[in-house]
């Protein structure tokens, strides 16, 4: 989600399992592993975004998207490409958010991750699809 280039990806992949590594011992149970586990990524993958920000590699995000059949391949793929820029200019909280939500997470779950309320996470899904559709129509039709 945070990087499209092979390096950055890998070195965040070792950050990532390092981090786990050290903090299993920390995993006290009162969550699903996987929750655990995605929430040690999410928050490892923003601090190595956040270190990397003044450097001069490009991290940008290459975020897989699910999007409905489409008349022909070329069409989905020009579709997918919209899409991922849309979502690489949401902020990295929105980010997080809304790759949770379309992988299908939960809102207890996105809450649990994120630290936010569930109330929240519902709130927020709405407001980033909103923001989603107006930088759409923004990059498809240049509104």
């Amino acid at each position: 989600m945070y990087c499209d280039q092979e390096e950055c990806r890998s070195d965040l992949f070792q950050d990532i399992l390092l981090q786990l590594w050290k903090s299993y011992p920390s995993f006290n149970r009162k969550s699903k592993f996987s929750t655990w586990m995605y929430r040690v990524a999410l928050n490892t993958a923003i601090a190595q975004f956040r270190k990397d920000k003044n450097s001069t590699e490009d991290c940008k995000s290459e975020i897989p998207v699910n999007i409905p059949e489409e008349q022909t391949y070329q069409d989905q793929e020009e579709r997918r490409v919209i899409v991922q820029k849309a979502i690489s200019k949401l902020n990295k909280a929105e980010k997080a958010v809304i790759i949770l939500y379309m992988d299908d997470y939960p809102y207890e779950e996105i809450a649990e991750i994120t630290g936010m309320t569930i109330s929240n996470v519902g709130v927020k899904i709405n407001r980033i699809k909103t923001k989603l559709q107006k930088i759409l129509r923004e990059l498809e039709y240049g509104l």
